[in-house]
């Protein structure tokens, strides 16, 4: 009698074709193919036209995104889905469209690497390192502020930032877009942002300030994140997505440095990719980690038991967790 419960390759099959979809979408959007749709659906034969590329290979790939419920077809007529509509076309806010550019031309070019960098323990590319990294960084940080800016703003909402009179500096650490300090300083015309991060990101910062409307409140701090002077007397400090990347011993170092900015009764905010405390999930930051194997020379995913550790090591009180829509929930603490 066969078992009922017979093993099925189906689940690997899958993970083997696991690269397709990432390089489907980033071929649409140079094609513009989600903003032609945008405008009215259309047959494969005219967006070839209109794009002047290969109608075969146009229809191939609107097929896939069919398959993916990322487009619908009617008959021979192409539309976008309510999710492609949201989050693909160029003019909406937010726009994940170059997130997808990032993921094809950054980051998995390296990871075909993967076997030599596990044999060897080196990543490809070091991009914590000044050389290299800042060009890095500089080429995709706009990308990730729609993945933060929902986080940034329930923090500002949180801490109530809109009901506060007085004056609220904030220290935004490895800024990036500033996605962080931008989002807090539109809850309040009383908050004051200054941006850490290196000279070459800090111009990508600058732009993203003037473009949501408080370039006016933004202190530009360039240099190496352990190097800078970040003064004192800040309220708020947030960490967006940097210790994964700076590694255990330099995120203790940069926690303590953070703690001795921040004001007595000042909140550190850190965003990460969190693992459980014995790393089997979630799946998300089990793979990022070896993005950090990939990218970093010794950076990795933590757990909040760690982080709290290291906190309380800085001499913050009251590690906690703040849910937040983002991949993992913030992580707070207070400094005495």
């Amino acid at each position: 009698m066969r078992s009922q419960n017979k093993i099925s390759p189906e689940r690997l099959l899958q993970m083997a074709w696991g690269y397709a979809p990432p390089l489907i979408v980033e071929a649409a959007l140079k094609h513009g193919v989600f903003d032609a749709l945008h405008e009215s659906p259309k047959t494969a034969s005219l967006l070839a036209e209109e794009a002047r590329i290969s109608e075969r290979g146009l229809t191939a790939i609107l097929n896939a995104l069919v398959g993916l419920q990322l487009l619908t077809r009617k008959g021979s007529r192409y539309a976008l889905s309510p999710e492609s509509a949201a989050f693909l076309v160029s003019t909406n806010t937010p726009y994940f469209g170059e997130f997808f550019r990032h993921t094809t031309e950054q980051l998995i070019p390296k990871w075909l690497q993967l076997g030599n960098i596990v044999r060897t323990g080196k990543p490809a590319m070091a991009v914590n390192d000044k050389k290299g990294g800042a060009e890095f960084f500089a080429k995709f940080v706009e990308s990730l502020f729609p993945l933060s800016y929902p986080a940034a703003s329930a923090l500002g909402e949180h801490l109530q930032l809109s009901k506060t009179g007085a004056p609220v500096h904030v220290l935004d650490i490895a800024a990036g877009s500033g996605v962080w300090g931008i989002a807090l300083a539109q809850q309040s015309p009383h908050v004051k942002f200054a941006a850490v991060d290196w000279p070459e990101v800090l111009t990508v910062t600058e732009r993203m300030a003037h473009r949501h409307g408080v370039g006016n409140r933004l202190i530009k701090m360039p240099g190496d994140l352990l190097q800078v002077d970040y003064g004192n007397g800040h309220h708020i400090a947030t960490l967006g997505h940097i210790l994964h990347s700076e590694g255990r011993d330099r995120s203790r170092r940069l926690l303590k440095k953070t703690f001795d900015a921040l004001s007595p009764g000042g909140t550190i905010a850190i965003m990460e990719f969190m693992v459980d405390h014995d790393r089997t999930g979630p799946p998300m930051s089990l793979l990022f980690a070896v993005n950090m194997l990939v990218n970093t020379r010794a950076g990795d995913t933590f757990s909040f038991k760690e982080m709290s550790g290291w906190l309380r090591e800085a001499g913050f009180r009251k590690p906690r967790l703040l849910e937040v829509p983002a991949v993992s929930p913030l992580v707070l603490a207070t400094k005495p």
